[in-house]
């Protein structure tokens, strides 16, 4: 059975890599004006065509990685999460409205870009995105796999407009991979699979570690919990207190 640490330590080997996390508010406010912003600018564009996009409350904090993909690297902010399994980005052949102003790839511009053709569908409770399947080199930190990922051409849910991410990395198990893709972490030549986040108030000072964790982040012994099933990183917990000494 394999462990997770308390607070999303990941027990592994000797730490290689420190990824930094960049930290990015996000309000129902924000989210409703970026969206007027873009809606309005979408149906100049289009004479008056737009999207209809419903207006909810997402998420207050969001935290993101820089990650590359292909051959010379393209960089994309992507969000690592470990609630889903899959890795995909916004494609040069997006026409959604996020795609306007994020960065997209191109397959074109990459030496080790492999095409699949695949459909790619993933909805989240946030939203949902389309595209198609494609295979290259993604590279987080000092870790690189060639993997299957998405291209993603077709966007739908308002969390989508003003976040500042580029796409999504999987980092749960492979079981719950929309179509079976090999995660990043299954795809990579790493012995160590294990990673870890370290989450700060101040926003500049908190990191991912790939493989392993940081052992002079925290002081004593570590106290650690079986994962109940292999798809997210669930616990099984039995209680729940706050404010006790």
């Amino acid at each position: 059975m394999q462990k997770l640490v308390t607070l999303a330590l990941l027990l592994g080997a000797a730490l290689t890599a420190k990824i930094p996390l960049m930290k990015r508010e996000l309000s129902k406010e924000l989210l409703e004006r970026q969206k007027a912003i873009y809606e309005a600018r979408y149906k100049q564009f289009l004479n008056g065509v737009g999207e209809d996009v419903p207006v909810k409350d997402f998420m207050n904090t969001q935290y993101f990685v820089s990650a590359s993909i292909g051959t010379p690297a393209q960089t994309f902010t992507v969000v690592p999460d470990t609630g889903s399994s899959n890795l995909w980005v916004y494609s040069k052949s997006c026409y959604s409205i996020p795609c306007w102003y994020h960065a997209t790839y191109d397959s074109s511009k990459s030496s080790t870009y492999v095409k699949d053709g695949r459909a790619f569908d993933i909805t989240y409770g946030s939203g949902s995105v389309k595209g198609t399947v494609s295979e290259d080199i993604t590279t987080l930190g000092d870790t690189s796999a060639k993997m299957y990922f998405g291209e993603v051409t077709s966007v739908s849910g308002v969390s989508f407009y003003a976040s500042e991410m580029s796409g999504i990395l999987g980092l749960a198990y492979g079981s719950i991979s929309v179509d079976g893709l090999p995660t990043f972490i299954d795809s990579s030549s790493l012995t160590d699979k294990s990673f870890a986040f370290y989450l700060h108030e101040n926003p500049t000072a908190s990191y991912m570690t790939l493989p392993g964790y940081d052992k002079s982040a925290f002081n004593g012994d570590l106290t650690y919990h079986n994962v109940i099933e292999e798809k997210y990183w669930g616990l099984n917990l039995t209680a729940m207190a706050q404010g006790t000494n």
